[in-house]
């Protein structure tokens, strides 16, 4: 037994077990505790490690392994959120705020590791550990709704110089510390580097985008030559002498416009954020010697109390120079200021590889661990305090694809000037010259009648028509048995929706499409039908593939043209007469869920209450001002119906809704997609509100939201 016992803890497969147990178990209880799941994940590492239960070891080859697979993916994942868009809007303001976050930090590091003693390769190394900054703060900001205000956008563009910039530093000192130093070896080192920097972001982007543009719908092979590409970049760091975490965010940067805000960029952080990365968190755990670092603390206490310090101190004075020059309010600053504060990946990851090579000691190590800590918990709670009190900026006119969107009386009505008073811009709409299209797919008998007899509701209003789309899924020959058969499964469901329509009334233009993919299939029809909505039926994540990898909603809201409306109906539509839409803030797509809401109602003389949930610390003044600019949306446009403005307050904004809903038929629930930040991907509100919820359920979606 005990030789049995021996073998099983040697096991590498023992290791990623555990690895698997922790990941799954430990997060969800520190978030219950209102601490970071990653912070727990170190926790565990302790706890499992050398000084507790030595179930696993840092020495492990297969930990090492996967600790440096997270690593790699950690830093791509960086480099991949980095919203490259944004920082074009904002490029100049961003990289004053970034050199500023930047050097204002480095000088202090530098500064503060002179005092103590360290060389100055090393003090350098401190001060660009200080330097970076993880956005563990913008998932609070995308939730309040503040992420185009200016301030919030320019300290996530300053992102880029500042992980850019500090892991240049790293690469130069971990360098410097490999060798003896001179002049030549410096210059040539920087030359190499930047030749393969430009090989990286250029060749990558070219490489990318060519055989994205070659493969069309291949995600499956797309994703592995994404994967492909971190590692290569980081293989060929490594080949100069430059730490591979440096290749991995170039890479990211690299593929970030190439995989877009799509599937295949969903699927890559799926995967990192729900494996890698937190096995490298857990192996960060693993490095630490608990009575060491209990040492190091009382011993360097001067030294972490510096940095620490020194850190807060650096940032807040960046963002306050800011301030001055670009005139930012001082809720913007400090929003700034927190935003900037938390250090976790590119941090952790660096001081992870300059301890490696012996660059830093464990007491500096220590110090960025507690540093990481402090940041991880005081930033994102600046941030809960003062990114409500920002202004809501104003949201931009769309682009005529996403104007054009419901219409009264089967006309669309002219544009209109933004209405300054209420302080929201209205939706802009084009002429139209054809009735309002709806596709709907049938695939599902049990729930092909409710389907029908939503779009007739919809098209009864706006004297539209229907388009019922069966998707038969081709086969290299045309006149295999099985596709016969599928075809004329995919003409009886098409009858059956012809004589349910007819029933309705419903002007009906039937559709049969043979295509690779089911969701392709609906979004091309779509498309070539010029159609204004998608109407489609629930069906539940299942399965292996459908989990990694997204079933068809997931698929049909990122390539569909139009909105999407994905239907959990619990009873007959004319049955629904009390309907809940819950709003976080005022945007064009948000209201375009309002309009769909009023759409449905007007049909059905149903009742509308438009659910504002805000948090507690919220200022009164500003929900106030929320509801007058939501009470003349519904004044401007669309249909008139019964509709009511709730405000309610709490913690949990899923909690809030669910409360709502107990006396609704019906909540619409608009689709956002959500980014992780820091590493570790969080469920948004809509997908935990859709498990609990009771009642009949439509999810509204918009495509590339």
């Amino acid at each position: 037994m005990g030789n049995i016992l021996t073998e099983l803890s040697a096991s590498p497969i023992l290791a990623f077990t555990v690895l698997l147990l922790v990941t799954l178990t430990i997060p969800p209880i520190f978030e219950r505790l209102r601490l970071p799941g990653l912070v727990g994940l170190i926790v565990a590492g302790v706890f499992l490690g050398g000084n507790g239960l030595q179930v696993l070891s840092a020495d492990d080859e297969a930990m090492k392994l996967l600790t440096d697979i997270g690593k790699i993916y950690l830093m791509f994942v960086a480099g991949l959120e980095i919203d490259l868009e944004q920082f074009r809007q904002t490029r100049n303001r961003s990289l004053t705020f970034g050199v500023a976050t930047f050097l204002v930090p480095l000088i202090t590091g530098i500064t503060i590791g002179q005092i103590f003693g360290y060389g100055i390769n090393t003090s350098v190394l401190i001060g660009s550990l200080l330097a970076s900054h993880t956005l563990l703060g913008y998932p609070i900001v995308q939730r309040l709704g503040v992420v185009k205000n200016e301030a919030v956008t320019v300290t996530i563009g300053a992102t880029i110089f500042t992980d850019i910039a500090a892991l240049l530093v790293l690469a130069i000192c971990i360098s410097i510390h490999a060798g003896e130093f001179s002049t030549t070896s410096l210059i040539i080192q920087l030359s190499v580097l930047a030749i393969y920097a430009v090989v990286v972001l250029f060749g990558f982007d070219w490489a990318g985008k060519e055989y994205f543009r070659r493969t069309g719908d291949e995600e499956s092979n797309q994703f592995l030559f994404v994967l492909l590409a971190v590692f290569l970049a980081s293989v060929g760091a490594e080949a100069i002498n430059v730490d591979k975490i440096v290749g991995a965010f170039l890479a990211g940067l690299a593929i970030n416009d190439v995989v877009g805000r799509g599937p295949v960029e969903e699927k890559i952080e799926f995967v990192g954020s729900t494996l890698f990365i937190p096995f490298f968190f857990v192996g960060t755990g693993l490095l630490l010697d608990v009575p060491a670092f209990i040492e190091n603390l009382t011993t360097n206490l001067g030294l972490t109390l510096s940095i620490v310090a020194g850190l807060i101190g650096s940032k807040l004075l960046a963002a306050i120079a800011t301030k001055g020059i670009f005139r930012y309010s001082w809720n913007e600053t400090l929003t700034m200021w927190s935003l900037s504060m938390p250090q976790v990946a590119a941090t952790l990851a660096a001081a992870l590889a300059a301890l490696q090579v012996g660059l830093i000691n464990d007491a500096v190590f220590n110090t960025v661990i507690v540093l990481m800590l402090v940041t991880s918990l005081v930033g994102p709670l600046v941030t809960e305090r003062f990114a409500p009190k920002l202004e809501q900026p104003q949201a931009p006119i769309e682009s005529s694809r996403q104007q054009k969107w419901l219409t009264v009386d089967g006309e669309m009505e002219a544009d209109e000037e933004p209405d300054s008073s209420s302080g929201v811009q209205p939706v802009s709409t084009l002429p139209r010259l054809k009735p309002f299209t709806i596709v709907v797919p049938v695939y599902n008998p049990l729930t092909e009648r409710y389907l029908i007899e939503m779009a007739a509701l919809m098209a009864s209003y706006t004297s539209g028509m229907a388009i019922p789309l069966a998707i038969v899924k081709a086969n290299v020959h045309m006149d295999e048995p099985q596709l016969v058969d599928d075809l004329k499964h995919g003409h009886r469901l098409l009858d059956k929706a012809i004589a349910q329509g007819e029933e309705f009334g419903l002007a009906m233009s039937p559709e049969i499409r043979i295509d690779d993919d089911v969701a392709e299939g609906i979004s091309r029809t779509a498309r070539e039908k010029s159609a204004d909505l998608i109407v489609m039926g629930w069906s539940e994540t299942t399965g292996i593939r459908a989990r990694l990898f997204g079933n068809v909603i997931d698929s049909v809201f990122w390539s569909a043209h139009c909105p999407v409306a994905v239907t959990r109906l619990l009873e007959a539509p004319v049955n629904i007469h009390r309907i809940l839409v819950p709003l976080k803030s005022i945007t064009p797509q948000s209201i375009r869920t309002v309009r769909f809401a009023q759409l449905f109602a007007s049909a059905n003389q149903a009742e509308v209450t438009l659910l504002h949930v805000c948090d507690r610390r919220t200022p009164i003044e500003q929900y106030v001002e929320f509801e007058t600019a939501l009470a003349s949306v519904l004044q401007q446009d669309g249909p008139k119906v019964n509709a009511e403005i709730k405000t309610l307050c709490g913690e949990s904004a899923a909690a809030v809704i669910l409360e709502a809903a107990q006396d609704c038929d019906l909540v619409v629930l608009r689709s956002v997609r959500r980014r992780t930040a820091g590493g570790l991907a969080v469920s948004d509100v809509t997908t935990a509100a859709i498990r609990e919820l009771k009642c009949s359920v439509v999810l509204f979606g918009e495509p590339h939201t």
